[in-house]
């Protein structure tokens, strides 16, 4: 049997592994550190005796802290304790760096759709599509049996990735457009934005989205772009989506949605976009990946 010094450097080997199964399931880093320390208290506390397979176990064991914690969440219709800043707040760009460094690994809008997974999809997926756990391993770890836990788990993948979209020249096209849209946020230029809005562009926008006095509806390319310009910061934080069967963005400061872009695009350029902020409609509003 492992001496305690054995056991601990044995968990040391895989406590990054451990933080990424954690860090996906939960999406915070502050929750999955949690269950990291959480897993090793099982472990020194846990006759490894007839553990022939550490890291499997390890990895079983943060699944279970971590489903248990989503299932806490979700049943207390809570969001976790590092939660987003409120939309007033001008806090969105100071992710720290840390955080936005595990953003980056991940894909800030792959946070956002598993976030919209229930708690035993989201393990399931984040188990076998992230890292490769078969299915007769995840169904203990759900408490279901591993038919089940495979349906579950194509059922995230239908969400993450959408359903019934190819990645076709259309697609193509508009995700373009919407890059260079995004770029030119990012990059406060307000000739970069003119060049991709249409001269009679729309924005639309939810009034929690939006700093006080500023209009919900906005016409013309310079209006636009010159408002664009003033929520720059938001930019920082966002990432293209499939917003409701289109290329879109989603603004997703540590990685939980806080705005979603639905943009209209007329040849190459930017003809309209509604900006949806209201909680309960944000909620309902279809969001995936981008197919590659």
């Amino acid at each position: 049997m492992p001496t305690e010094d054995g056991l601990a450097r044995e968990f040391e080997v895989q406590r990054d592994h451990l933080h990424a199964v954690a860090y996906r399931m939960l999406g915070s880093p502050s929750e999955a550190d949690d269950a990291v320390q959480e897993t090793w208290l099982r472990l020194a506390r846990h006759d490894v005796e007839d553990v022939r397979n550490l890291p499997g176990w390890l990895t079983t064991v943060v699944s279970r802290i971590c489903l248990d914690m989503l299932r806490g969440r979700a049943a207390r219709r809570e969001e976790p304790l590092d939660h987003p800043p409120r939309l007033d707040s001008g806090a969105e760009e100071n992710e720290p760096e840390r955080e936005a460094v595990l953003i980056e690994s991940v894909g800030r809008a792959l946070l956002v759709v598993l976030d919209r997974l229930g708690p035993d999809e989201r393990v399931a997926f984040v188990l076998h599509d992230l890292f490769a756990v078969p299915f007769d391993e995840i169904g203990p770890i759900v408490g279901r049996t591993a038919p089940t836990a495979k349906k579950l788990a194509s059922r995230a993948r239908q969400r993450v990735r959408g359903v019934d979209v190819t990645a076709g020249p259309e697609l193509a096209a508009q995700r373009h457009v919407v890059e260079a849209f995004l770029r030119a946020a990012r990059s406060g230029d307000l000739d970069r934005l003119l060049s991709v809005l249409a001269p009679d562009v729309v924005r639309t926008a939810d009034a929690a989205a939006l700093p006080a006095g500023v209009a919900t509806t906005v016409r013309g390319a310079g209006s636009v772009a010159a408002e664009t310009v003033l929520l720059q910061r938001r930019s920082q934080v966002a990432a293209l989506a499939l917003v409701e069967g289109h290329p879109g963005i989603v603004v997703a400061p540590r990685g939980r949605l806080l705005l979603a872009l639905t943009v209209t695009v007329h040849g190459d350029r930017v003809a309209g976009y509604r900006v949806t902020a209201d909680p309960s409609r944000l909620r309902g509003l279809p969001i995936s990946l981008l197919p590659c």
